[in-house]
């Protein structure tokens, strides 16, 4: 399907066109696909000009890239060294450095200046805790400023953070962090969803006899109430920020020092740890904020997410741009549908981004935001978690705003960032991903690990790039890092993600190719089909999986309805009627399911192995993983339905 063209730069005025300019002082390139060819033939010459272009501070040193015939082993930048927090902290002004918004309409507002001493005297408070280098430091918190400052802290003395969103159970929460032996948990006292107060500490006794390495416990009140705990020692952490006591020292790290460990989701196992280095997450973000999505200094950036997704990672580092950040904690639908608008409008947002299944929401509800908010500052609106169909691409247009630089964007917690994402200096194509990230050399390979086009394929990514992780955590031989992406295709970074790049050398994700499904010898990715099944009136959202048969296969649909309607014969006829109008006879399942809620991750991502493993009658290892962990009983019913039909 041929994307329609929805927007085009009416300007030349942005950073990837000045990058543009920069590198044509000593490169003969003449376009962006020029321009991503050199960013990965010549590594050492493109990420020496990203470090001086997005003014990193550190000290560079020659030895730009370190081939080596693994990918893995090699090296960016492997004699230089920087601070994180000192990149995030370069201005000293009055301006807001981060906004803060719930669900109750609360706002915090924290300066620069405030900013900056606030995460010295966190800092001391660490280092007063003989914190170490490479320690751990855990989170379990709501999206908040503090989340934030403690974060920097601990990045600003080299230790290492990790963090679970608030909504994160016992039992995830201490798979996690068990495995990282960390020797501070910082926690909040309670947090609010959809209206309700959620007590954060009722199961902090179990997680600190689960994990004994933790030596100091911080709660953070979430609003004004006392805390008054007896059953363990605490610091509270206003506590921490009355105190005068500072630590201001930016000590530089190596490059490849360790910055965080993010997890898998874990949907087959223990959750991965992965470790992040500080100078290739810095470097990678400040290459997309300002090459990609044109984050200047001053402006205003937003992304909805928690602090268990990656996406909070990212947004963070938007600070050592010297743009302000908006923080919001809650439902996104709280006090109102459009709320996230709201806000943007209020505030004079530059940069919103949000999950794709928020835009899918607004589509269906038919929210038109366009007539109640201005919007005039935004530029710039991203989507991620999973793909963004063509008619949410269309929405967007029609009912958000006409003038914006639509960005779908694909990366990972894997990478911390982006294989394919955003271009402002190019057109903007109904269901398309706009590029390859500089960088980054992505190709479609087909199953023999030939390079396609047109046709889909399994997402690569050919050569190293500086945020591929540094290692995982207790993992001998690399045999988990190795195991992870480089099984299929020799010396070769296997995403895991189905994908057709176009004649416009732009992408379109059809979904995790571990998903993938085969009809009738017609292999094709989820995506495609829930975009047809999600545009039919009254249904939420829907889910397929492969469910095996003596000597076929066949394709089951799963679908969520609307609280007040019900699957009938009717609309099954409805629904199979569109699939083979809109795709083709083969992509019609062969049975169709209503469900009360479908299985996700906790950062709302669609987790079709669980549902998969379930109908073909195997077990489903991790299912704290998932955020309703509970649904998974009725596909147990549908499979022993099956067995008997």
């Amino acid at each position: 399907m041929n994307g329609k063209k929805l927007w085009s730069p009416i300007t030349t005025k942005n950073n990837i066109n000045d990058f543009f300019g920069y590198v044509k002082e000593t490169e003969e390139i003449n376009s962006y696909e020029d321009l991503h060819k050199w960013s990965v033939d010549k590594k050492e010459i493109f990420w020496d000009k990203v470090w001086d272009f997005t003014k990193i501070i550190g000290e560079k040193k020659e030895d730009v890239f370190t081939e080596s015939d693994n990918f893995i082993d090699t090296k960016f930048f492997e004699k230089s060294s920087l601070n994180y927090t000192e990149n995030c902290l370069q201005n000293n002004s009055d301006e807001d450095a981060i906004i803060f918004y719930n669900e109750q309409k609360n706002t915090k507002k924290i300066n620069w200046k405030e900013l900056k001493s606030n995460i010295f005297k966190i800092s001391y408070y660490f280092k007063s805790k003989n914190i170490q280098k490479e320690d751990r430091i855990v989170a379990v918190l709501p999206n908040i400023p503090e989340t934030v400052e403690a974060f920097l802290a601990c990045a600003q003395i080299g230790a290492i953070w990790s963090s679970c969103s608030s909504d994160f159970g016992p039992k995830a929460i201490i798979d996690r962090f068990k495995q990282i032996n960390p020797k501070i948990l910082i926690i909040a006292d309670h947090y609010y969803y959809n209206k309700k107060k959620i007590n954060t500490l009722e199961n902090i006794t179990l997680i600190l006899k689960e994990i004994p390495s933790i030596e100091n416990v911080i709660i953070v009140p979430y609003g004004d109430e006392e805390i008054n705990i007896k059953e363990f020692e605490y610091t509270n952490w206003n506590s921490i920020l009355q105190s005068e006591k500072k630590y201001d020292v930016f000590e530089k790290f190596n490059f490849n020092h360790p910055l965080y460990i993010l997890f898998s989701s874990g949907t087959t196992g223990m959750p991965k740890c992965i470790v992040h280095g500080a100078g290739g997450s810095l470097i990678q973000h400040k290459k997309e904020h300002q090459l990609h999505c044109d984050i200047n200094q001053s402006d205003k950036v937003f992304y909805f997410t928690t602090c268990g997704w990656m996406m909070w990672n990212w947004l963070i580092s938007a600070l050592a741009s010297n743009a302000s950040i908006i923080l919001y904690d809650g439902s996104p639908f709280v006090p109102n549908i459009d709320y996230l608008f709201e806000i943007a409008d209020k505030e004079n947002i530059n940069f919103f981004g949000t999950g794709a299944k928020y835009i899918d929401y607004l589509k269906q509800n038919k929210v038109n935001i366009k007539k109640k908010y201005n919007l005039k500052k935004l530029k710039t609106i991203t989507s991620t978690g999973s793909p963004l169909v063509h008619e949410s691409f269309n929405y967007i247009y029609q009912e958000i705003k006409s003038d914006v630089h639509l960005a779908s964007i694909s990366g990972g917690t894997d990478i911390v960032s982006c294989f394919v994402l955003g271009n402002p200096s190019k057109s903007v194509y109904s269901g398309e991903i706009q590029c390859a990230g500089l960088g980054m050399d992505v190709d479609i390979f087909d199953d023999y690990g030939n390079s396609i086009k047109q046709t889909k394929g399994e997402l690569v990514c050919k050569t190293p790039f500086p945020s591929k992780p540094i290692y995982f955590w207790n993992d001998k031989g690399n045999k988990k890092y190795l195991d992870a992406y480089f099984q299929k295709y020799k010396n070769i970074w296997l995403h895991g993600d189905y994908c057709e790049k176009t004649y416009k050398n732009g992408y379109i994700i059809y979904g995790r190719s571990d998903a993938t499904l085969n009809a009738g010898g017609i292999r094709f990715g989820t995506a495609e089909l829930y975009r047809v099944v999600e545009n039919i009136d009254n249904i939420i959202e829907c889910v397929a999986v492969e469910h095996n048969l003596y000597a076929d296969t066949e394709v089951i649909l799963f679908i969520k309805m609307r609280s007040e309607y019900k699957l009938n014969e009717d609309l099954k006829k409805l629904i199979k009627f569109e699939i083979k109008s809109n795709l083709s006879p083969k992509h019609v399942p062969s049975k169709i399911f209503e469900v009360r809620d479908i299985p996700k991750t906790k950062s709302g991502k669609i987790v079709e192995l669980s549902i998969k493993n379930i109908i073909n009658g195997l077990d489903v290892k991790n299912k704290n993983a998932l955020s309703n962990p509970d649904c998974l009983k009725e596909f147990e019913y549908i499979y022993h339905k099956l067995k008997k039909d």
